[in-house]
C-alpha cells in the first residue's frame, strides 16, 4: 500500500534518555552481560535487533541463561524446525509459568493492588497470593480437573481472576477467558469451541456506578456449553447472590452443576507445586476474530509466552521487583493476560476494575456523573504507579477534555507510559509531554492477541519521536511488505515477521489441519528459502533512525473491527443485527486510521415497510450491546438498498473500507464481479459526500 497523504516523520524528538536512565535501564544489563558473557558489543539498539532475529538460536538461548528460566533441564536446541507455521521450540524441556512468577514469592511488598467500584480495594502480597493459588489448584483438582481440560471465566479484572488463571495453569489446565460486559452471543461463540469443563463467574460488575447484573445472560452461556460439569462462583454485587437457575443443554429440564462458592475454594491452604509440561502444552486460549466464521481460538503455549513475556513486557517494558505497573484493562482485551507477565519480574500488577472515567462516568449529569479524565491518573498517583498503559482512545478523550493531569496529580513516581489498542495520533504524543509529565518515557507499541505480545514495541534507551513506534520488538523479523513481497523502508506496506517468535499460536482449537490457521496469517507472502511469511493485517511504514527503525502503524489492512483494543469479526456482528426482524442484510466497516478515533459505521437493509427512525436505531443498539458488548455499538447507522458482494455472496467489507478511507472507486473493486452491481453505487455516492475518511 502506497499512502501520498501519510503524515512525514518528526525530526526532533520529543524526548531523549539521560544517561543515568540509560544506565539503570534492564535492556543495559542485558547487553552488558551478553558482553562480558558471550563476547557480543553491540553500538546501537539496531545493531543487538539484527543479531537478535539473524541467529535466534543464540538470541532466544540467552534469554533463557539471563532470565534463570527454572524447568527439569536446559534445551538441548532452542529451535529444532525452523519454519512457519510448525516451528518447534526445546521439545526436550518441561516447565510451568507460575514457577516463573511465584518464584518472587519471598519479596516484601504486594504482588497486587486492586480497586473496583463493585469490592473496594485492597492488597494481595506475595505469600497470600502463593497461599491463594496453591488452595484454588487443589478446589479445581478436587472438582476432577486435569492437565488439558478447559478452565474458563467470565469475571471482572479483579485479583480473584489472577488466582484463577494461576491456579489453572499451575495444574496445567487450559484458561480462557471473557469480561462479563460481553454478551452471550459473543461468549457462547468463544467457549462453546473449547468444551470447558468447569466455569468460573459472577453475578456482575459495577461500571461508572451503575450495578449491571448478569445472571440471566450467564444462564444463557451455559445452556450453550453442554460439557460442563461445575461452576465456581464468585458473587461480586451480592455477596448474597446465589447463582441462576440453569436449563439442561437438550431442553429437558433445569441443569445440576457441581457448584462451588469462591471462598470456600480458597478457604483450605494447600502446597502448590506447578506441573512441569511440555515447553508447548497449551497454556491459554485468547480470541481473534476474522471476517467469516466464528472467533478464531487461538492456543498459545507455557514455554513460548514465557520465553516472549520476558523479552517484550519485562526487558522491553523494563520492569523489575517492586516495580509498580497499571494497564487500563478488561479481561476480553489481551492487555490483561500480557501485564500479568509483569509478575515474572517481581513486579506489583495494579488492577483497576471499572470505568475508565471514574465511578460515575455513566451517571446523569443531574446525579453529578459524567466521564472524570483524570480518575486514572489520579489511581497512578495514589498507587505510585511507575509504568501506567491505556488504549489510545483513553489519552485522545484527556487530550480532548482539555484535562492537564500534572496540575492536579502527584505523578513523580510514574517513569514510564504505554499506549495500544490502535495508532496513537502525534497530537496525543504532544498532549502527554506538555500536559502530564515532560520527563516520562512514552512507548506506542503495537502487536496483538495474535502472537500474546508485541512486533512494534518501546524501549527506555531510545528517543521518543512523535506517532512512531519506538522499535522492532527483539527476536521478532518485522518488516514492511509491499505487494511483490520486498521488504521497503520509508513506504507504507503489510507488517510482516519473517522468522518464527516463540509466541507464535500453537494452533488454533478445532482446526486439525490446520488450514485456518494457515489462511490467518500465511495466505499471501511466501518466501523462496525460508517459507511462508506470517502476515499481521496492518499497515507500517518503517522508519530509519540513527540508534534504531521506527515505525508508524496506519490501522488494520483487513476488514477486522478492533474497539477499545478487542477485536471481533463482523460475522458476529452480523448474527446479532440481522437476527432483528427488521433487517435483511447488513455491512459493517471499522475506519481506523493513524490520527483519527475509530469510526464504526453499519450499513443495513430494511425490510420494505420498516421505518428508519430513533425507535429502530435504539433496538439495534440494545441488540448490539446485549450481545456482544458496548464498546461495538456503531457510531453511525446508515440504510441502503442492497449490500455488494462477490459473485459467490461474500460481502465486500475489504473493498468498501478502503473506498471510505479514499481510496479511488476503481482501484478497489470491478464492477464485473459484484452482484448486484448497482449495489456498490450508494456506498462510491456515500464516499463522495465524505470526502474519504483520510481527505
Amino acid at each position: 500500500m502506497t499512502d501520498p497523504a501519510a503524515p512525514a516523520a518528526a525530526d526532533v524528538p520529543l524526548w531523549t534518555p539521560d544517561p543515568e536512565r540509560i544506565a539503570r535501564a534492564r535492556i543495559t544489563s542485558f547487553t552488558d552481560w551478553l558482553a562480558h558473557t558471550r563476547g557480543l558489543r553491540f553500538e546501537r539498539y539496531e545493531d543487538l535487533w539484527q543479531w537478535s532475529v539473524t541467529d535466534l538460536e543464540a538470541f532466544w538461548r540467552a534469554v533463557w541463561d539471563w532470565f534463570e528460566i527454572r524447568a527439569d533441564r536446559a534445551p538441548a536446541r532452542m529451535l529444532t524446525a525452523d519454519r512457519m507455521p510448525g516451528a518447534q521450540w526445546c521439545p526436550d524441556v518441561r516447565l510451568n509459568l507460575v514457577d516463573q512468577v511465584l518464584r518472587h514469592d519471598g519479596l516484601s511488598g504486594p504482588a497486587l493492588l486492586w480497586e473496583s467500584e463493585a469490592l473496594g480495594e485492597g492488597a494481595v502480597d506475595w505469600p497470600t497470593l502463593r497461599r491463594d493459588v496453591g488452595a484454588f489448584a487443589a478446589s479445581l483438582r478436587a472438582l476432577g480437573v486435569q492437565p488439558g481440560d478447559r478452565v474458563v471465566a467470565w469475571l471482572p479484572n479483579l485479583p480473584h481472576t489472577v488466582i484463577a488463571f494461576l491456579a489453572v495453569a499451575s495444574i496445567g489446565a487450559v484458561w480462557s477467558v471473557c469480561s462479563p460486559d460481553m454478551g452471550p452471543v459473543a461468549v457462547g461463540d468463544r467457549f462453546t469451541q473449547i468444551a470447558p469443563k468447569v466455569l468460573i463467574a459472577c453475578d456482575g460488575y459495577r461500571f461508572g456506578g451503575r450495578a449491571h447484573d448478569r445472571r440471566e445472560p450467564l444462564a444463557q452461556i451455559v445452556a450453550r456449553l453442554p460439557s460442563l460439569e461445575a461452576l465456581v462462583w464468585l458473587p461480586v454485587l451480592d455477596p448474597g447472590a446465589a447463582p441462576p437457575a440453569f436449563d439442561a443443554p437438550d431442553g429437558a429440564g433445569p441443569r445440576t452443576l457441581r457448584t462451588l462458592g469462591w471462598v470456600e475454594a480458597v478457604r483450605e491452604p494447600a502446597p502448590l507445586a506447578p506441573v512441569p509440561m511440555p515447553f508447548d502444552a497449551p497454556l491459554w486460549i485468547v480470541y481473534s476474530s476474522g471476517t467469516t466464521g466464528l472467533p478464531k481460538s487461538i492456543v498459545h503455549g507455557h514455554g513460548g509466552i514465557l520465553l516472549a513475556g520476558l523479552v517484550t513486557t519485562v526487558l522491553h517494558t523494563d520492569l523489575g521487583p517492586g516495580h509498580r505497573f497499571f494497564w487500563m484493562s478488561s479481561t476480553g482485551w489481551i492487555v490483561w493476560n500480557l501485564q500479568l507477565l509483569g509478575l515474572l519480574a517481581g513486579a506489583t500488577a495494579c488492577l483497576y476494575d471499572g470505568a475508565a472515567g471514574g465511578p460515575r462516568a455513566n451517571l446523569p449529569a443531574e446525579a453529578g456523573g459524567g466521564p472524570d479524565w483524570a480518575f486514572l491518573w489520579r489511581f497512578a498517583a495514589k498507587h505510585r504507579v511507575r509504568t501506567m498503559g491505556a488504549g489510545a482512545a483513553f489519552f485522545a478523550s484527556g487530550l480532548k477534555a482539555g484535562l492537564v493531569p500534572r496540575e492536579t496529580c502527584d505523578l513523580s513516581a510514574l517513569e514510564a507510559i504505554q499506549s495500544s489498542g490502535s495508532p496513537l495520533a502525534p497530537e496525543c504524543f504532544a498532549w502527554i509531554y506538555s500536559a502530564v509529565k515532560r520527563d516520562v518515557w512514552l512507548a506506542s507499541v503495537s502487536g496483538g492477541t495474535d502472537i500474546s505480545g508485541g512486533f512494534m514495541v518501546g524501549l527506555p534507551t531510545l528517543p521518543v519521536y512523535a506517532g512512531e513506534l519506538q522499535c522492532r520488538n527483539l527476536g521478532c523479523a518485522v518488516h514492511a511488505f509491499d505487494d511483490a513481497g520486498r521488504a521497503v523502508v520509508g513506504a507504507v506496506g503489510e507488517l510482516v515477521c519473517t522468522r518464527p517468535v516463540p509466541s507464535m499460536p500453537l494452533f488454533f482449537w478445532n482446526d486439525a489441519d490446520g488450514a485456518r490457521y494457515r489462511e490467518s496469517y500465511f495466505d499471501l507472502f511466501d518466501d523462496p528459502v525460508t517459507g511462508p511469511v506470517w502476515r499481521h493485517g496492518d499497515w507500517l511504514r518503517l522508519v530509519p533512525r540513527p540508534q534504531a527503525t521506527g515505525g508508524i502503524l496506519y490501522g488494520r489492512s483487513d476488514a477486522t473491527i478492533n474497539r477499545a483494543g478487542i477485536r471481533m469479526g463482523t460475522s458476529e456482528f452480523y448474527r446479532v443485527v440481522e437476527a432483528q426482524p427488521e433487517i435483511l442484510d447488513s455491512l459493517v466497516v471499522d475506519l481506523e486510521y493513524l490520527g483519527r478515533p475509530s469510526c464504526l459505521l453499519l450499513f443495513v437493509v430494511l425490510r420494505p415497510g420498516t421505518p428508519d427512525d430513533a425507535a429502530l436505531r435504539q433496538r439495534l443498539a440494545q441488540a448490539i450491546r446485549a450481545g456482544l458488548s458496548s464498546r461495538h455499538v456503531p457510531d453511525e447507522v446508515h440504510v441502503v438498498a442492497a449490500i455488494p458482494r462477490t459473485l459467490t455472496g461474500k460481502k465486500l467489507e475489504l473493498p468498501v473500507k478502503k473506498l471510505l478511507l479514499g481510496h479511488p472507486p476503481e482501484r478497489v473493486f470491478k464492477r464485473d464481479g459484484i452482484a448486484p452491481v448497482e449495489a456498490i453505487d450508494a456506498f462510491v455516492a456515500f464516499a463522495a459526500r465524505a470526502g474519504g475518511a483520510k481527505g
